[in-house]
């Protein structure tokens, strides 16, 4: 009755209470139904086991009573789908061993409170360590797919015995945009991260919505943000449109805005438009804002700009095209280029991408000890 509900709005009260205090994760080991399942919801992160977890707020049994439909329990709201579609699962494990183990691992880039500093963890790896591969990696044709992961193997602190060098955090979900945690010359870090390889590293509403609660989180627990941006732009669709995607992706300038720890943007390949300015621009309180060479920044694409800009000389020309491509490679030489913004202060550094780890431990090293004052008030009132 009333009573096992009350039990049930104690513990959401304590979560509550906790959140942004300490941090608060899940292990959901087997089912988790109904008012239970609020409980997890509200904790920073829920880990979920193959094959043994479950969690809904209404079963399969309650379904096929009002709907009709029949649905088992792990396809209802076991770890693919409450990862793959829902975004509710942080990260899905083999076996109860395994979810321990990387919940340890987790802790491990975690402050134990709000008030102090995530714990340092020493490395062999040289914070001068260069590498002339990560502009091999990159493909020149701003339209190619390639691997971000591969870029934070490369520039941030390894780990010995070859293990992996950054701790996911949502991987099966959104996966155009990376959430991670990782070391930067022995520091915990969060990274966002855009991911060509997927969707062409837009952001769409679900991506928003990843990035937005992790931004928050190491907010909150005085966790640096390292943003790696290769971006091309919001989903655009009027499937994202009528699902809210204008205050969705306001999310990101939000928490980007809000965040008072260091953060630190490179640009690798592109960046337009609005998500510019989401992936952490200047102007949403940046401290320090990197560049490869080879970047391109604009409101759109060149190739788009460029047909706009020039539209009337490219219809009157004989050779559309010859004029065309001629106009696109003026736009990108006035316009779509790092040193434009430098010249401007939009950018600090433009960089060589083999001094990419050096150049970031640099920008952290000086902003890591940062503090800033906020206007008095009880708490801002993001989009929803």
């Amino acid at each position: 009755g009333v009573d096992a509900l009350s039990g049930y709005g104690k513990i959401f009260y304590q979560n509550t209470l906790n959140s942004g205090v300490v941090p608060q994760i899940s292990i959901i080991a087997g089912p988790c139904a109904g008012g239970a399942a609020y409980s997890p919801g509200l904790t920073d992160f829920i880990f979920m086991i193959e094959d043994v977890s479950y969690a809904f707020i209404a079963g399969p049994r309650v379904i096929k009573e009002v709907t009709g439909e029949e649905i088992s329990p792990l396809e209802l709201g076991g770890p693919k789908p409450q990862q793959e579609k829902s975004g509710v699962s942080h990260r899905t494990e083999q076996d109860e061993e395994t979810a321990f183990k990387n919940v340890r691992k987790l802790l491990n880039y975690l402050p134990p409170n709000n008030k102090e500093s995530p714990p340092k963890a020493p490395t062999d790896d040289e914070p001068d360590r260069t590498d002339d591969s990560l502009f091999e990696i990159v493909p020149m044709n701003p339209r190619k797919p390639y691997d971000m992961h591969v870029i934070i193997e490369r520039v941030f602190d390894r780990e010995k015995d070859r293990e992996k060098n950054y701790f996911e955090i949502k991987p099966n979900f959104a996966k155009s945009i990376i959430t991670c945690f990782a070391r930067l010359n022995e520091h915990s870090v969060g990274i966002i991260a855009n991911q060509p390889l997927r969707k062409a590293g837009t952001i769409d509403i679900d991506a928003s919505d990843k990035a937005f609660s992790f931004i928050r989180f190491c907010n909150e627990f005085n966790i640096p943000l390292i943003n790696l941006v290769d971006v091309p732009g919001y989903m655009p669709g009027k499937k994202q449109e009528w699902r809210g995607i204008i205050r969705h992706g306001a999310k990101m300038l939000y928490a980007y805005s809000e965040a008072t720890v260091p953060k630190i943007t490179l640009t690798i390949r592109k960046a337009y438009g609005g998500s510019y300015l989401a992936m952490c621009s200047k102007d949403l309180g940046a401290d320090m804002v990197l560049a490869w060479p080879s970047t391109e920044l604009a409101v759109m694409g060149p190739e788009g700009a460029a047909s706009i800009i020039y539209r009337k000389e490219i219809s009157e020309a004989e050779d559309k095209e010859k004029i065309k491509k001629e106009k696109i490679k003026e736009y990108k030489d006035t316009f779509a280029n790092p040193y434009k913004a430098a010249e401007n202060f939009h950018i600090d550094d433009v960089i060589e991408p083999k001094e990419t780890r050096p150049k970031l431990i640099d920008a952290l090293e000086t902003t890591i000890n940062k503090k800033e004052q906020r206007p008095e008030k009880k708490h801002g009132l993001p989009p929803t």
